[in-house]
């Protein structure tokens, strides 16, 4: 089978064959080699369903500074995959789904929000202008913390809870 496209946002570059759905179908991705690939990675990628994947992908990536790393289409217009990076970590998002799948990752019945991801960075008044910048719905503002760094809170278009920090969890600290 022929790939139909080659999706390349920096390393590595995969090549795939669109399914009609990640979980009925295989993916037919091959990774290409594409050098030194000693990246100290995350063991905990979460995962997340948008109403318009490829918008939230676009903001993730403009305003968050998330880069795309793997991005496959449904065939139907959205997102059946895709992994953005940030740093050493990943997150992976796809367009919501009216089945089993798309039940059990759904916001609660009231809307709550039950989860949110914490992004450190390394110049957290950088990233917090360039959320400004944007118009970002930023719910709570840049503020040192009690633990130590700084951290702000921001919701993308859909409402998905982002919290970006300078604290970083697996620096050493003092005490320790």
């Amino acid at each position: 089978m022929s790939p139909r496209a080659v999706v390349k946002f920096g390393a590595p570059t995969y090549l795939y064959e669109p399914p009609l759905s990640v979980y009925d179908t295989p993916a037919y991705m091959h990774r290409l080699p594409s050098g030194d690939e000693t990246l100290n990675q995350s063991n905990i990628v979460p995962g997340m369903r948008y109403r318009d994947a490829h918008a939230a992908i676009d903001w993730l990536c403009d305003v968050l500074g998330f880069e795309r790393h793997l991005v496959v289409p449904d065939g139907t217009g959205g997102v059946a995959h895709a992994q953005l990076t940030l740093g050493s970590g990943m997150i992976m998002l796809g367009s919501e789904r009216e089945n089993d799948e798309g039940a059990v990752v759904a916001p609660t019945p009231t809307g709550d929000l039950t989860q949110s991801a914490y992004i450190v960075v390394e110049d957290i008044e950088v990233s917090y202008q360039r959320v400004k910048d944007a118009g970002a719905n930023i719910v709570m503002e840049l503020e040192e913390q009690s633990y130590g760094g700084s951290l702000f809170a921001v919701r993308d278009p859909e409402g998905q809870l982002w919290n970006v920090g300078s604290y970083d969890p697996w620096a050493e600290h003092e005490g320790d």
